[in-house]
Formats: structure tokens, C-alpha cells, sequence
């Protein structure tokens, strides 16, 4: 379950001392005198769990656990409060704001993104890729991991898997977390993630259904009114030869250029014949088209042709 963003937001304005509330428990007598309260399990984390862990942890600050009456170290963390640490991350992304994202990596964090060839070893550069990676409102789940801990270190690595929130798309990749305690608060030191390698070997696999569902998306687009959110389902480096215009369309400006005044006659398509073609990391849908204008309620038939790339963790149409 998602944070609130107020939540998140709290977390960093406060400093907090992350996984180090205390509340007692039982009578005196307790073989535990204070203890950790909060040890989300990822995915199962409420609201609720995340205030109490606020506001014990501004109110009471850091202290040291003591088991049987044996002093752990204020740097100890369990698995569970590792896996934690990827559901705060993943809190600061539904947000939408790259500055609270970039908060949740240590001074000298680094960032070896997904969709970047450039290391990012910064605020302001991790701040800088998440610019852009958050307009795909992504939201991740971890499929599977493994947890190690060290003495004022803990690493967190597997797969994981993140639903695009813009696009309805799912992209699986592989991580690494190192974490370490900075300033009281576990901060993210190196995170690693890189795309499925058998994906690159083998090509990514869509089904004929699944190509034919691409030209949904571009409708979808096409029904928001806005040329920004049309012209981005094409690849960077993306061609359109549109049905009104007599010049070629070859980047993203010259794209949504296009569409300012296409979209003004309010165009919704269905498809009428269809023909599909997979290739390794291509795909190609072919046929006739139909547009109603909402504008003016003329019908407009058309051939089409849309061949779609695999980029950035997404199908984008690479000519259209």
C-alpha cells in the first residue's frame, strides 16, 4: 500500500532517525525494554504504521535496543525494515516530486538507472533523472530478493517489477540497494538497475492481441486533447507521415506540432482490418483505420501502418 506523500515528505523535512521509534511494551518486567515498532512488511504497509513510526521517531529520537538485557547496536536493522527501505523509496516516487526521490539517496549515493547511460553521483543529477522517469508515474513491486546485513550496511537485491502509471506498461528489471545510516536515517549508498538480459538476447515478447493494444494507447492519447502526451508515444527517434500535411515529422516538437491541430477536430479511431507483424524487438501493425471527428461528426477512413520499437522499457512507435 502506497505512503502519503505527506508522509514521505515528513520522513526527510524531520531528519527522522529511520527504523528507531520506541514504544514500550508490557509490564517492567519485560525481558524487552523498548523495541522497534515499525517493521512494515513490504506491501502490507498502512498509512497509519508509517505516522506512528513519525511520530515516535520526532518525539523520542534515537535510542539504543537492548534484548534480554543486551545492549544491539543503534545501527542494526532486520530484513524486514531492509525490504521497508524499498517501500519508502517507492512511496517517494508516487509523489511525483524528483526532489523528495533524490532525498532518499545518501550525499554520495549512486545511481546506475535503467534508462540513462550517464551514472548519476549527485543530488542534482539523480534529481535530474527522475525529471524524467517520474512523468511515467511509476509505481514497483519486488518479485524477488535477497537481503544481506552488515555492520552499518545493508544490500537488498532481485528483481523487480514497475507498472507505468501513464502507459499501462509493466517493466521488469534487476536491482541492487546498498543502504547505510547517514545522519541517523538509512539512506540508499549505490543502487544498481539494468534490464533483463534474456529480453536483450531474445527480443521482447509481445502477443498479436498485445500489438494490436498499442494503437489503444495512441488513441487513448489522442482522447486527452493533449499533443505533448501524443507526440511522447513515439520513439525519440520516431517518423510520422501524417494524412494532412505534406511534411515529414521526424522529432518530438515537430510531432506535437502536428497534433495542435489535429486534435482539434477531436479524433477518435477503431481499427477495421488488421494485419500483424513480430519481429525481434519490432513489431508492425498494418491496415485500415477509421476516425470519427468529434468536432464536426465526419467519418474518416485510412490506411495506417505503425511499427513500434522496444525503448526505454516501453513499445514507442518508430514509424507511423
Amino acid at each position: 500500500m502506497k505512503f502519503s506523500s505527506i508522509a514521505v515528505t515528513l520522513s526527510f523535512l524531520y531528519g527522522a532517525n529511520a527504523f528507531t521509534p520506541n514504544a514500550r511494551l508490557g509490564p517492567s518486567t519485560s525481558t524487552i525494554s523498548k523495541v522497534n515498532v515499525f517493521a512494515p512488511i513490504a506491501g502490507r504497509t498502512s498509512s497509519a504504521d508509517l505516522s506512528l513510526y513519525m511520530a515516535n521517531a520526532v518525539k523520542e529520537g534515537q535510542s539504543v535496543k537492548k534484548v534480554n538485557g543486551s545492549t544491539v547496536s543503534e545501527d542494526s536493522i532486520s530484513e524486514k525494515e531492509v525490504r521497508a527501505l524499498f517501500e519508502l523509496w517507492n512511496s517517494a516516487l508516487a509523489t511525483g516530486d524528483s526532489r523528495i526521490v533524490a532525498s532518499r539517496y545518501a550525499k554520495e549515493g549512486v545511481l546506475l538507472p535503467t534508462v540513462s547511460d550517464q551514472p548519476r553521483t549527485n543530488y542534482e543529477s539523480i534529481k535530474d533523472y527522475f525529471d524524467s522517469f517520474l512523468l511515467k508515474k511509476p509505481q514497483g513491486k519486488i518479485i524477488d530478493g535477497n537481503i544481506h546485513i552488515g555492520d552499518g550496511w545493508a544490500s537488498d537485491s532481485g528483481i523487480y517489477e514497475f507498472t507505468m502509471g501513464a502507459t499501462g506498461d509493466k517493466v521488469k528489471a534487476r536491482y541492487t540497494y546498498n543502504y547505510i545510516k547517514e545522519n541517523g536515517v538509512w539512506k540508499i549508498q549505490h543502487h544498481h538497475s539494468s534490464v533483463m538480459p534474456e529480453e536483450i538476447a531474445l527480443g521482447k515478447a509481445i502477443t498479436e492481441d498485445e500489438v494490436r493494444g498499442l494503437f489503444s494507447l495512441w488513441n487513448n492519447a489522442l482522447a486527452t486533447l493533449d499533443p505533448k502526451k501524443v507526440a511522447s508515444r513515439y520513439a525519440k527517434k520516431g517518423v510520422l507521415l501524417p494524412t494532412v500535411s505534406d511534411i515529414p515529422r521526424t522529432d518530438f516538437t515537430s510531432i506535437e506540432d502536428y497534433f495542435v491541430n489535429f486534435l482539434k477536430l477531436k479524433p477518435q479511431g477503431e481499427i477495421l482490418e488488421s494485419y500483424v507483424t513480430i519481429g525481434k524487438n519490432w513489431c508492425q501493425d498494418a491496415g485500415i483505420y477509421e476516425f470519427t471527428m468529434g468536432a464536426t461528426g465526419k467519418k474518416v477512413k485510412g490506411r495506417y501502418s505503425f511499427i513500434y520499437v522496444y525503448e526505454d522499457g516501453e513499445w514507442k512507435i518508430s514509424h507511423h
